[in-house]
């Protein structure tokens, strides 16, 4: 019953083994991860468009329901920058065409990206994770951060800036650019300095008198809380708001109330594609980030059960009155390196967020807004990273282009469009490939039982016998190509009379294609040519004997390429080829 119940809530598994010494490190780590969090939160909740005390709404009772239900140790979901500029585009879209309440179409939101989630980790369709491309994601994301940094520009000059492309921020922080407030760009250009020296000066400089590396790189990460507090200590000192600088206002205290979201069938009509994509990315970062932060302790996840946990973090964001949730980057990797040991550290977290709800709201109401923008743009920067760009370019020309092209799209498109097209175009990219399969024409290496290319490698080859080697599957999209390198193959060897088609790499074929196998069949005995095959898998010979292609077919089929070069070769002298990559 237990190992039963720990399939659907992990809790089950690591509870009973719950030790003080796992205590203490992950309260460590949530207190450390709370001081983050607090700031992060406010933040991308004006991000999203929803009022302050929302984004802690939104990192509490998901905190808890990822704690019972997820898989990864030290994953921190909450309010995350890239899914808070999705839900404001999204909610911004549908309030526009249906008029509805913005607060109600975010929470909704919310909802139905947990009801999509779960479903899909209840289906255990934690595989279609693979179906998205990398390059596209990182693409997606580095446009997404640079969109979030440009739209907070108008609060760091004191001016409301919207738009959900570049061209359109750029274009109304021009109209707007005689207009800027001085005093909150004084205060948000050097909130920003002070981030990036404590970041980088502050980290060496204590490793220098003798702190450890983990307390060094912690408190080096405390700068959001440290010019949080200087920010309202001076705002109050000096009354700010009373010279025109724009502070948060106020909060209200206190924890959640637990409401159903309220539900039309016009709401669910215009917002299930948005929460789709939503779900898409928030599922996307969230496996990636487990999956890398799982690998440094040789532990696994299950991204089936991720889907659930993740799902069951938004439906409760949904309950509380927030908005969409996700795993963030930045806080997960400080979870880590805090000494988090279980899921336990993100339910601590959940209660010191509760108890900053309660307790610390009347003090927020005099943050000025442009800290939380600094604090947004400095967390942002780090999903630009311009490495990964030249990585992909050089590693693969298709998937640098899928990882530009998408960059390129978001930023010109918007965050939805530049999604979909992203997405469209890698599926594109992938059918293309797979529609013209990698074939070569090998001979043996001389001396061996080895078949190589014969551009690449000097082998033995013979006038009378080709072998052609396929390297990928066959199905209805690359069947027509089939006929045609076979045809190519036959033009450029006319005294041809044994043709091997090597499957080594062949996991499927399916009936399109052995419609071309029988056609490719038919021409070559009409020619004279026997076809043969080599190397093919159990599977794939189970779902040959089905069909009648090995009745007709004129030749043999070989357990093994060298079993065929033995078989068929032919009485002449053999004949060498060197490749000029060799």
């Amino acid at each position: 019953m237990r190992v039963r119940l720990g399939r659907y809530a992990p809790i089950v598994r690591w509870f009973p083994k719950y030790t003080p010494t796992l205590f203490v490190n992950d309260a460590l780590a949530a207190a450390v991860v709370t001081l983050l969090l607090i700031p992060q939160a406010l933040a991308y909740a004006l991000l999203a468009g929803m009022p302050a005390q929302t984004g802690l709404y939104a990192s509490i009772l998901p905190l808890l329901a990822y704690a019972v239900l997820g898989t990864s140790r030290t994953l921190a979901v909450g309010p995350f920058a890239v899914v808070s500029i999705m839900t404001a585009t999204a909610v911004n879209q549908v309030v526009a065409q249906t008029g509805l309440d913005y607060i109600s179409v975010a929470v909704l939101l919310a909802l139905l990206s947990g009801m999509m989630l779960i479903a899909l980790g209840i289906l255990r369709l934690g595989f279609l994770i693979n179906l998205l491309s990398r390059p596209v994601i990182s693409g997606f994301i580095a446009a997404s951060g640079i969109l979030i940094a440009a739209s907070q520009f108008g609060q760091m000059l004191g001016m409301p800036v919207q738009g959900q492309t570049l061209w359109a921020l750029a274009q109304r922080l021009w109209e707007l650019y005689g207009e800027f407030d001085r005093g909150t760009l004084a205060i948000g250009l050097s909130s920003l300095a002070t981030l990036i020296c404590l970041k980088r000066y502050l980290y060496p400089l204590l490793i220098l008198i003798g702190l450890s590396d983990t307390a060094s790189r912690l408190m080096a990460r405390s700068g959001p809380i440290v010019i949080i507090v200087v920010s309202i200590w001076l705002s109050v000192r000096w009354q700010l708001s009373e010279h025109g600088v724009a502070v948060i206002g106020r909060v209200a205290s206190g924890l959640p109330e637990l409401a159903l979201p309220h539900i039309t069938w016009q709401a669910l009509e215009s917002s299930w594609s948005a929460a789709l994509l939503i779900s898409i990315v928030a599922f996307a970062e969230s496996v990636s980030m487990a999956q890398t932060l799982a690998n440094r302790r040789g532990e696994r996840i299950d991204p089936d059960q991720e889907l659930i946990g993740l799902g069951a973090a938004n439906m409760a964001s949904a309950f509380s009155g927030a908005f969409p949730v996700s795993a963030s980057l930045s806080r997960s990797a400080v979870n880590d390196e805090a000494g988090a040991a279980t899921p336990a550290a993100g339910a601590m977290t959940a209660l010191g967020v509760a108890l900053a709800a309660l307790f610390l709201m009347p003090l927020i109401s005099q943050l000025p807004r442009v800290v939380l923008a600094v604090i947004i743009i400095h967390a942002v920067a780090s999903l630009v990273n311009p490495s990964s760009f030249v990585r992909a370019w050089r590693y693969s020309r298709n998937d640098g282009v899928a990882q530009i092209a998408t960059f390129l799209l978001t930023l010109l498109a918007g965050v939805t469009n530049g999604l979909i097209l992203g997405v469209v175009l890698s599926l594109v990219m992938y059918l293309y490939r797979t529609t013209l399969p990698h074939t070569a024409i090998v001979g043996r290496l001389p001396g061996t039982e080895h078949f190589r290319n014969v551009r690449r490698h000097r082998v033995e080859t013979r006038s009378r016998l080709a072998i052609l080697r396929i390297d990928e599957s066959l199905y209805f999209g690359n069947a027509r190509f089939l006929e045609d390198t076979v045809a190519q193959v036959v033009a450029e060897q006319p005294m041809l009379r044994d043709l091997v088609l090597m499957c080594p790499a062949v996991n499927y074929i399916d009936i399109s294609a052995i419609d071309s196998l029988e056609l490719i069949q038919k021409r070559l005995h009409d020619g004279h040519i026997c076809l043969h095959l080599a190397e093919v898998k159990g599977p794939v010979m189970d779902q040959l004997k089905k069909t009648e292609f090995l009745e007709k077919i004129n030749g043999r089929v070989f357990l093994s390429t060298y079993a065929a070069w033995k078989e068929l070769q032919a009485d002449e002298p053999e004949s060498g080829r060197r490749s000029a990559h060799s």
